[in-house]
């Protein structure tokens, strides 16, 4: 079974690594092409992208806007569901493919809807930019995303050597990868919480402008058979004594 990787669906460690709520997320890479104007005679009706080309750039950024412009034709992509993605920023691994066959390095970047990470410093290619008649141009080198279905895999940290890994449950009831070969837990590393505020959750400092966790728990809402400007008269001290007049439909 595969699945088209076009769909217009984010995956969860994008938003996680994002840190924005999930309406911003769906309102940025939103593409509308035309809409009925607002009124209660027209019908409701729009045309939008959707279906959208997940790549190397976040969903909010402007470059996805470039490769999902409007007549951008690209080449059909699939993607192999994973139903336990068991690949995290931080992780070690070995290369299985390609000249780094056998090298091993730390996930620096992951890319859900694609299937993809991004190993640091391997994995590389040289690109030539800036190249005209009177300049020679400028090499730049970047990791090129692998797959983590066949091209990686992930290192046992008992004898760093790759191994193929299960999830499993401990007697407490937590979910943890487990190396097959040797049955050595391999822990999420800390860097999987890194997000474009914090690099972990103990190490965020809030602003003034953050609300407070104890506001964010305290309860400041009770339900009460009222409407909100009955509501509003009763805190303030208002009552209203007027009698309100008669009135006929003919």
């Amino acid at each position: 079974m595969r699945l088209s990787s076009v769909l217009c669906k984010v995956a969860d460690l994008t938003k996680q690594y994002s840190n924005l709520p999930e309406s911003y997320i769906k309102r940025a890479m939103e593409q509308v092409y035309w809409r009925t104007p607002k009124g209660r005679q027209y019908l409701k009706r729009e045309v939008k992208r959707k279906k959208y080309y997940f790549g190397i750039h976040r969903p909010w950024t402007t470059e996805f806007q470039m490769e999902n412009e409007r007549g951008t034709m690209r080449k059909k992509v699939f993607v192999e569901p994973i139903c336990d993605w068991s690949f995290f920023k931080g992780d070690r691994v070995e290369v299985l493919v390609g000249q780094d066959k056998g090298k091993q390095g730390i996930i620096c970047q992951v890319f859900q809807e694609r299937n993809w990470v991004i190993v640091e410093g391997l994995n590389c290619e040289l690109k030539l930019i800036g190249k005209n008649k009177d300049f020679p141009g400028i090499y730049i080198k970047s990791e090129k995303p692998l797959l983590v279905t066949n091209e990686v895999a992930l290192v046992d940290p008992s004898d760093l050597k790759s191994s193929p890994i299960e999830w499993r449950y401990t007697e407490a009831g937590q979910k943890v990868r487990v190396s097959v070969r040797t049955g050595r837990i391999i822990p999420i590393p800390r860097a999987a919480e890194e997000t474009y505020d914090y690099k972990t959750k103990a190490s965020y400092i809030e602003s003034e402008k953050d609300t407070k966790a104890s506001e964010v728990t305290a309860i400041t809402f009770e339900p009460a058979l009222k409407t909100f400007e009955m509501d509003i008269m009763e805190q303030m001290g208002i009552k209203e004594d007027r009698v309100p007049g008669k009135t006929y439909w003919y």
